[in-house]
């Protein structure tokens, strides 16, 4: 193992700028933790980048099975970290409270490899179809793929939402396919093939058989029942075509898919509401969040008797 030297990496100091505003209490445990290693495997990467990137000749004909572990933790320069760590860190916050730690964790380790060996796949593919040897000598690194596949999640846990790409306004469904053939245009040096097996990985598992057999061969090493099934808060809460208000049908995901802003407005309507239900008592219960008014100990009638009796007694 080596340690970088060199420039002050500007990319570097500016992500640990964005963890430190965003806040080590509210960054989930597995998040954190990729985080942590990705910035630890830049600063001191275990070998060279041509000795750790993924690629056919490397990981196929000389069977470098180590790099398909290697390659997503090392990245090029400080930048490429900076993008790549930024995006996880919203993606992670998203995904891992739905997800739960364990299996986040799990996710990832998973799609790190299998992202790899379907890279290698495209590029053997490319590489007979074209008839060009260059693509088995293609080599990457960086996290760039794994991230693909958890936009892929995130869109289909957080489904009619609307992306932003390049300044037009994209259905999420669509949006990581757009971002593929953006990225590629803007940096012809970027691996598409990489990207496109993140794309691939994450539709083998939101849609494929990928997940299934993820939960075969846990077996009961993780305690879930079913890990964040979709929800589209649209349907489940407001229904799609009338908009009405109804009850979630799986309280336990209490987000349901809203906003912050949209969870903020129901906590707060929740704790108004909660009189109702018993929630404001006067003495050593628990008061509701918000509001909260002393309970009228007399009724009306026998309120005007005491003043009544006060008038009199002057």
């Amino acid at each position: 193992m080596q340690r970088r030297q060199g420039r002050v990496n500007a990319g570097l100091l500016l992500l640990l700028y964005q963890i430190s505003q965003v806040g080590l209490q509210n960054i989930p445990s597995v998040t954190l933790g990729v985080l942590a290693l990705n910035i630890f495997f830049f600063l001191n990467p275990v070998r060279p980048l041509p000795e750790v990137c993924i690629s056919v000749n490397e990981g196929f004909y000389k069977k470098n099975w180590q790099r398909l572990l290697l390659s997503p933790v090392h990245h090029a320069d400080d930048w490429h970290l900076y993008y790549n760590m930024i995006s996880m860190l919203w993606k992670g916050i998203m995904l891992e409270k739905k997800l739960k730690s364990a299996w986040f964790a799990y996710i990832i380790v998973v799609f790190s490899v299998l992202i790899g060996v379907v890279y290698m796949a495209l590029e053997f593919m490319l590489m007979k179809i074209l008839d060009d040897p260059s693509y088995e000598m293609n080599c990457a690194v960086g996290f760039s793929g794994v991230l693909f596949a958890l936009k892929v999640l995130n869109n289909h846990y957080n489904p009619g939402r609307v992306s932003s790409v390049l300044g037009l306004r994209i259905s999420s469904k669509y949006a990581c396919w757009v971002e593929l053939v953006a990225i590629h245009l803007i940096s012809p040096g970027t691996s598409f093939a990489g990207h496109l097996a993140g794309i691939l990985v994450g539709l083998m598992y939101t849609r494929g058989p990928l997940k299934k057999i993820m939960k075969a061969c846990a077996g009961g090493i993780f305690s879930l029942s079913d890990p964040a099934r979709p929800r589209d808060y649209y349907s489940d809460y407001y229904g799609y075509s009338s908009y009405q208000y109804g009850a979630p049908r799986n309280y336990y995901d209490y987000t349901g898919g809203l906003t912050e802003e949209e969870q903020l407005e129901r906590a707060v309507l929740n704790s108004l509401t909660e009189r109702d239900f018993g929630g404001a008592t006067y003495n050593n219960e628990r008061r509701p969040y918000g509001f909260w008014f002393q309970p009228n100990q007399h009724s009306e009638e026998e309120m005007r008797r005491q003043r009544l009796r006060r008038f009199e007694r002057r």
